[in-house]
């Protein structure tokens, strides 16, 4: 069972949020008046995106705005402040597209994060999975910059799977060249809605990528568990190298299966499913 962390009161005080109670929100943080108070998991990523989130416009879109601590500060004691956005996650995924590439025409000013050269190190994070997961999918040879820091070997039967089909996907990958850039590689299942009310964002999980594969991983996560129709694949077809795209993101997500302590055999079925599609575009 997870532990619920309240923000403690020196947070709240640094932060000037004593007016109100803290109120839990599912699995997101805390509502404390109209800010939102979250415990991250990287200081370093979570005070990037919300210096980039700060001064971020996008035309029809709201984008949720860091709150400063009383000292300057975008992270305290490791808890966050940002504002308030209503809505919720909703299976609109053309909608989600379109959020990405006009997210990502102005996130393509932004420089590379530092942090985002780093290789994964031990003692690993959930966040080092994902860095060696994302550069499973690039590397000559899948998952070598994880093996070189010391990541384990994938345990289980379906994490054994997951790997056994990254590595076969591995064998079609061929050059592109598109430019990178920073894109939100975390955006299904995050993009808030509210009615009619303009799309919203809460955080920017920062890669150093072509727009093109952000949008490809939103569909690859959309065809294995948000019940998207294959026919998503072909209305998005235009964008750039996109067999090579949905290629790379479904070796992203087999990486991310294969390594993540949480993952559950139950995710494993919608994977396969990207990879028969892939596997025919390519």
């Amino acid at each position: 069972m997870t532990t619920i962390v309240e923000p403690p009161v020196q947070v709240l005080t640094t932060f000037g949020l004593t007016a109100h109670p803290p109120i839990a929100m599912d699995g997101v943080g805390w509502r404390v008046g109209e800010v939102v108070l979250t415990l991250v998991p990287d200081r370093a990523r979570a005070a990037w995106s919300a210096t980039a989130r700060e001064n971020l416009y996008v035309e029809g879109m709201r984008i949720a705005r860091p709150l400063r601590a009383s000292d300057g500060r975008y992270v305290v004691s490791g808890w966050r402040a940002d504002t308030y956005v209503a809505g919720s996650p909703e299976p609109r995924h053309d909608e989600v597209l379109a959020v990405a590439e006009r997210l990502h025409a102005a996130t393509a000013k932004l420089e590379r994060p530092r942090f985002l050269l780093q290789p994964p190190a031990p003692p690993f994070t959930d966040v080092d999975v994902f860095i060696a997961a994302d550069r499973a999918a690039w590397e000559e040879t899948p998952l070598r910059s994880a093996r070189a820091a010391g990541m384990p070997e994938p345990e289980s039967e379906d994490a054994a799977r997951s790997l056994a089909e990254l590595k076969t996907l591995a064998d079609f990958r061929r050059p592109v060249d598109l430019p990178s850039q920073v894109v939100h590689g975390d955006l299904f299942g995050t993009v808030l809605f509210a009615g009619a009310a303009a799309p919203a964002i809460t955080d920017v999980v920062p890669y150093w990528r072509p727009a093109a594969w952000a949008s490809a991983v939103i569909v690859v996560d959309a065809l294995a568990w948000g019940g998207a129709d294959e026919e998503l694949v072909e209305r998005w077809s235009d964008i750039p190298e996109w067999p090579q795209m949905l290629l790379r993101a479904a070796m992203f997500r087999l990486a991310v299966h294969s390594m993540h302590p949480r993952s559950t055999a139950g995710a494993l079925p919608g994977l396969m499913r990207v990879v028969d599609i892939v596997r025919m575009m390519v």
